[in-house]
């Protein structure tokens, strides 16, 4: 049996009734904004629908693979941020909120593991608590756009251990807070800790994300980076990660949230004295970068 244009242009007909009537619906709702959102979803999924001329049977899966999502996240493991993420949706988001001033840090993704609070540390710390990867020291200052140091601005870092796994991956064998700290810059703006230099990893493909990544051939790797956070009072916070120049897969981030502007370079020292005053072992790699924040309006 076939389809004929009538029957297609009814169909269609009847679909944009279905669509203007669910528009119709919000019409009492309160809050403007949210009356723009829901209004503007309903319009684009029901386009999708008719574009794609969406089955039953592919409805029905698309139900159950967000279901099955919603049942993988737990409070140590987001994987609606994880799915985000891959879509691209998330780097969306940031890219058309994070107009900033010329000079200012970056920002991107936030990540679907930073839902843990970060234990409170001193400057100089060493946030590896595990060890068995590379000795690092990142150090840097905090400044307004102005080039002012921020004083007491405050940074929240986490970052991978040295095989890809975030403390919340492995809490049989990674002690709650490896690989995170919440530090307070100095009175000059500085900032420096201890850690390890992270390596790429794979994002978590256990779940309803990972069966996606693989039905459409992609690789789950991200490049080796440390999240993190500065905020300072009378500036707007940004969220932002440092990519470890040559890093595998700066190309092909599997969340898409590289920006030339967060490779670093992780560069080896071999000084003696200087290992002894940061408290590491003789070579090892530095990072030093500076975070810069915009005033906020």
């Amino acid at each position: 049996m076939t389809t004929d244009a009538t029957d297609v242009t009814e169909t269609t007909g009847a679909g944009e009734a279905v669509t203007e009537e669910a528009v119709a619906s919000l019409s009492a709702t309160a809050h403007p904004r949210l009356r723009e959102l829901l209004g503007g979803l309903i319009r684009h999924l029901h386009d999708f629908v008719r574009e794609t001329r969406l089955t039953q049977e592919e409805w029905e899966k698309a139900v159950g693979f967000l279901t099955a999502t919603g049942q993988t996240c737990t409070d140590t493991r987001q994987e609606f941020i994880l799915l985000s993420d891959v879509l691209g949706l998330s780097m969306l988001v940031e890219t058309i909120n994070g107009d900033r001033v010329p000079g200012a840090t970056e920002s991107t993704v936030l990540g679907p593991f930073h839902l843990t609070e970060s234990p409170a540390r001193q400057l100089g710390d060493d946030i590896d608590l595990v060890g068995g990867g590379r000795p690092c020291v990142v150090s840097g200052r905090v400044l307004s756009q102005d080039g002012t140091p921020l004083a007491g601005a405050v940074l929240d870092v986490w970052q991978a251990d040295p095989e890809g796994y975030y403390d919340v991956q492995q809490p049989d064998v990674q002690p709650a807070g490896n690989g995170r700290g919440l530090f307070t810059a100095d009175a000059e703006g500085r900032f420096w800790f201890r850690t390890c230099v992270p390596a790429p990893y794979p994002i978590p493909t256990d779940g309803p994300v990972g069966a996606l990544l693989r039905a459409t051939g992609r690789h789950p790797y991200r490049p080796a980076h440390i999240h993190f956070i500065a905020a300072a009072d009378g500036h707007t916070p940004v969220t932002t990660h440092i990519f470890v120049a040559g890093s595998d897969y700066l190309d092909s981030d599997a969340v898409f949230a590289v920006k030339q502007s967060l490779v670093q370079e992780f560069a080896e020292i071999d000084d003696p004295a200087l290992a002894r005053e940061f408290g590491v072992p003789n070579p090892f790699r530095q990072a030093r970068f500076d975070l810069v924040l915009e005033r906020a309006s």
